[in-house]
């Protein structure tokens, strides 16, 4: 590491991989409440291990994009973060606020809006964490000896994620308009802004492991933003078809969701582009693959998975099936969830001075995690086409249907245990590479 301050970034890191392991029993929980083994209902019933699933998932990634920020401003700044003790602060109130938060679910205090269930009181929390953090970048990126483009874009998709958070505490009478501005927080963050979040951290990425001139790579990132907001603003009308507002947003959400996957194929070639510009001679190989391998699942997962059943004619059968929870599970892996990991695999062995990174721990880690999503999603994809012909075709119940799939969710749970194999020896890998030391520092 090149300044002293980035051990923060460590810190984050490990909340991080903490929070992503109780994700993972939390699904696990949920899987076995499918097939029938509902051992656990009575004290975590399904509907609350779903919001803790998901809100741990939001939660978890936000951390890591701080953490990628807490590492990579100061260095592209040319300069030590400005205060670490104010960094250390926002860490554990982030924390804390995440686990009342999680505790409170257990408790129905929550406010049952998908996705931002966080109490209304927790809210304004959330908002005086952020502003912190923005504080500290911000004033760090500023009173550095340059700004550059890798660094300006991923600062302003943060910031852009910060106020996008502001709609979804307006309180609305009306559910119409409830949904139309959740969706603001929801879609504009994982299909918009958190975009240039991955863009800046794959451009950083990139320009370390490849050897690329930082002038070609950054080229790139201003067709990323420029696709990202072309497409993702009214993208977010395809959220819009069935909740009771103007006609207009099939039409809107119909054309942009089909613009969509435009940013994630531009972030695929982006990536594969340099890989094969550059020397291919830097040690890293694992950071490389997730690196690399990020870029081209978000493809697949976030691009053309997600236009396979947002176009109106094809939501309209698929809306609220397991065909959404496939999209949901290989977009968010490729696109934010493999971005951490890659920014932490490159970053450990700098900041600890321990290179790891040729040990066939960290490359099975990759694999068994990777394959074991493909076959989750795959299973999800599988049960969403069944659900999808037994209730909008054969017109069957509900909850007839949910027993009928309840096979699909066995081979899911095999996938699932593979995939948390794979995390655990991502895990494994990050213990024992130790805490950060000061010996690792670069003269």
């Amino acid at each position: 590491m090149k300044y002293k301050s980035q051990k923060v970034a460590y810190w984050f890191f490990a909340l991080c991989m903490l929070l992503f392991s109780l994700q993972i029993i939390y699904g696990f929980i949920m899987g076995f409440d499918r097939i029938g083994i509902q051992g656990l209902h009575e004290i975590v019933p399904f509907n609350v291990a779903r919001a803790v699933h998901t809100n741990l998932l939001v939660v978890w990634l936000l951390t890591g994009f701080m953490g990628a920020a807490y590492y990579i401003i100061p260095e592209e700044a040319q300069r030590e973060l400005i205060s670490v003790k104010w960094a250390y602060v926002q860490l554990i109130s982030l924390a804390v606020v995440g686990v009342v938060a999680i505790v409170g679910f257990h408790f129905n205090h929550w406010e049952g809006r998908k996705f931002l269930e966080i109490p209304r009181e927790l809210d304004f929390l959330v908002v005086i964490n952020v502003l912190l953090f923005l504080g500290l970048i911000l004033g760090t990126l500023f009173k550095g000896k340059r700004q550059t483009t890798t660094a300006l874009v991923l600062t302003m998709g943060l910031l852009f994620a910060a106020l996008l958070y502001l709609p979804g505490m307006i309180w609305f009478d009306s559910q119409v308009m409830d949904s139309f501005f959740r969706w603001w927080v929801v879609h504009l963050w994982v299909e918009g802004v958190w975009e240039l979040i991955m863009g800046g951290i794959l451009s950083y990425l990139l320009i370390k492991l490849t050897g690329v001139d930082r002038e070609v790579i950054e080229k790139w990132l201003y067709v990323i933003v420029g696709l990202t907001f072309l497409s993702g603003v009214l993208g977010t009308g395809h959220h819009y078809y069935y909740i009771g507002v103007n006609k207009i947003w099939l039409i809107v959400g119909g054309i942009f969701s089909a613009l969509e996957p435009l940013a994630f194929l531009a972030m695929a070639l982006f990536a594969v582009n340099m890989y094969r510009k550059g020397e291919k001679s830097h040690p890293n190989k694992i950071a490389l693959f997730w690196t690399i391998g990020s870029s081209i699942v978000s493809f697949v997962g976030a691009g053309l998975l997600g236009f396979a059943h947002t176009l109106p004619q094809t939501n309209l059968y698929t809306h609220g099936t397991l065909v959404t929870a496939m999209h949901g599970h290989y977009a968010f892996w490729g696109a934010y969830a493999m971005i951490v990991l890659a920014i932490i695999s490159y970053a450990l062995p700098n900041l600890t001075g321990r290179k790891r990174y040729q040990s066939a721990t960290g490359m099975a880690a990759f694999w068994l995690s990777n394959i074991g999503m493909l076959g989750m999603t795959v299973a999800f994809g599988v049960a969403g086409i069944v659900q999808v012909y037994l209730e909008r075709k054969m017109k069957m119940e509900f909850m007839v249907v949910q027993n009928e799939i309840s096979i699909h969710f066995v081979v899911l749970l095999i996938c699932a245990t593979m995939f948390t194999t794979g995390i655990g020896l991502f895990i494994y890998d990050f213990v024992k590479y130790g805490r950060p030391s000061d010996e690792a520092l670069e003269v």
